[in-house]
Parts: structure tokens; sequence; C-alpha cells
């Protein structure tokens, strides 16, 4: 579950962000939507705990992250949040499966690598764990990226632009991945969008809508 309640953040430079409240049960979906620059990932980083928040209250899976110091909050994170990023981050230094591996360590768990390989076959890619992140098409990369995001059975799956620069069979591949994932670990999901054609695939779910906004100078 996501709870937030008076959600506020301003960056040194630019100008406050102001969210409205959210309530989402464990196992629902949230579609945070808002052209470029409303805040949308502000507000995914602060659900995370990647952010603290300055003002407000934010309520993830039972956990009051405002309450945890910043290294408790980061492995919280690691243990019960998944994080699908815009840019995915994955390591060119590393493997696919070592780049599986490395959500291990972020949770301060011993790693599992019957895990990471069923992750990575669940995700269609277990014959890339050997290859490095450049050796990888963009769709790919992708699975590899969501299989360490679910790779831990995350309360919450969060995703940040997920269909930016896909085609039209790819951005459906990739967001009935995300639910499929979603369904498997029972966690909630949040997709962080602008495209209308996520608007238009989530239409059949229990849908919550968040438009983040600047708030007026």
């Amino acid at each position: 579950m996501i709870r937030t309640r008076d959600l506020r953040h301003a960056y040194p430079a630019g100008p406050a962000l102001a969210f409205a409240d959210v309530d989402v049960p464990q196992g629902g979906v949230l579609l945070v939507q808002g052209p470029s620059g409303a805040g949308k990932s502000t507000w995914l980083a602060l659900v995370a705990g990647l952010l603290r928040a300055q003002t407000g209250q934010v309520e993830v899976a039972g956990q009051d992250l405002t309450a945890l110091p910043g290294a408790q909050r980061d492995a919280w994170r690691g243990r019960h949040l998944g994080f699908l990023p815009q840019k995915l981050h994955l390591s060119e230094a590393l493997t696919v499966e070592r780049n599986l591996a490395l959500a291990y360590y972020a949770a301060g768990l011993a790693e599992d690598r019957s895990a990471i390989a069923a992750a990575l076959q669940a995700l269609g890619v277990a014959d890339l764990a050997s290859r490095r992140p450049g050796q990888l098409s963009g769709g790919q990369a992708q699975r590899v990226a969501l299989a360490r995001a679910v790779l831990l059975k995350p309360q919450v799956l969060l995703a940040d632009e997920p269909t930016a620069s896909l085609d039209d069979a790819a951005a459906e591949s990739a967001l009935g991945l995300l639910r499929a994932c979603a369904a498997r670990c029972g966690a909630t999901l949040v997709v962080a969008t602008h495209d209308a054609r996520v608007r238009a695939a989530l239409h059949d779910a229990q849908v919550h809508r968040l438009d983040a906004a600047p708030l007026p100078a």
C-alpha cells in the first residue's frame, strides 16, 4: 500500500511541488500522470525513499519513510521496493547475472544465484546471463532491469516512463510484463508517465490518478 499526506518538495533552483494525497491498497495500481516537468519523477523518488520528504508524510507497505534515517531507508527500499527507472542504470562493467546480484547487496542480503536464474527465466532472458548490458537490445535491457526490480519479490513496484521511446508493440509488451510481475509478487504497481498509451492500457484496472503540479509563484 501507499499513503501520502500533504506531500511537498522543492529543489533549490526550482518551484515547490505539491502533490495530491494518495491512498493505494496493496496490490492496486497507481497511474502518476502529468506533463514533463510536473514532478512525476520527484514523486516516485519520494515514495521510493530516494528523496526525503521536506513536508508531509509518506507511508509505503506499512512503513513511515519519514521516520527512517538514510541508511535504514536505503536497506528498507532494497528489501521492499522494486524500481524500474527510465534510465535503467545497468552497470556496463558487470554481466547481466551480476547486475541482478546487486539487488542483494543493496538489501544487505545473501546472494541467491538460483533465484537470479529463475528471475531471468521468468522474463525470457535467461540466455543473456553472461552478456554485458552493451550487448543487449533496448528491449532485452529493459527485461533485465525488470528482472532485477522484482528479484526480491517487492511489495511495491515503481516504473518511471516504462514506454518511453518504444513502439506500440514493444510498449504493450512492456506494460504486460509490468502487470504480470506485479501480480506474481502481489505488489502495488505505480507507473509514472505522460504516454496516453499507458492510460489506455490500464483502463481496465483499478487505477488511481495523480496529477502532479507546481505550486503557483
